[in-house]
């Protein structure tokens, strides 16, 4: 792939290589959870329910290189997609750069700790349960804490 440039998450999302991209995700697992739209009005809700592959104690996916071929309807986020996608959380450092906003403190590429995402509250590791033994959707929407919100 690519080398990782200094401070590569402060500049703009087309700008970075394939390596910067995948670096850039804080791991917080909450794009890999399902999410209820209603039809008629559009509104989208979380749920706690994650795709088979995730995780559910770690919030990491399980076949990462593989996760299209076993889960086709996987998205993998591109520069294309990341304005597109109306569920990306506000902690989601795509969004956020999309948006030229900095990135949290708590993100390990500020902080230097990769669990630090979890000491926010913003990670899901531990806190969902797998659509394997999840049952309806309607059953499991659920609010997110998006942790703290402070730039670095």
């Amino acid at each position: 792939m690519g080398a990782l440039r200094e401070r590569f998450w402060e500049r703009p999302l087309a700008d970075l290589n394939q390596s910067e991209w995948e670096a850039l995700c804080d791991g917080c697992g909450r794009c890999c959870l399902h999410k209820v739209e209603y039809e008629d009005t559009g509104e989208i809700e979380e749920t706690n329910v994650a795709c088979t592959l995730l995780d559910c104690q770690t919030a990491k996916c399980s076949d990462y290189p593989n996760r299209k071929a076993k889960v086709p309807d996987c998205l993998r986020l591109t520069l294309k997609l990341v304005d597109r996608v109306p569920w990306l959380p506000d902690t989601c450092a795509y969004r956020r750069r999309a948006e030229d906003r900095p990135l949290p403190r708590w993100h390990y590429l500020v902080s230097g700790d990769r669990e630090a995402v979890i000491a926010a509250g913003v990670s899901v590791a531990g806190r969902v349960i797998s659509e394997d033994e999840a049952g309806p959707l309607e059953h499991h929407i659920v609010e997110w804490d998006d942790g703290e919100d402070d730039a670095a």
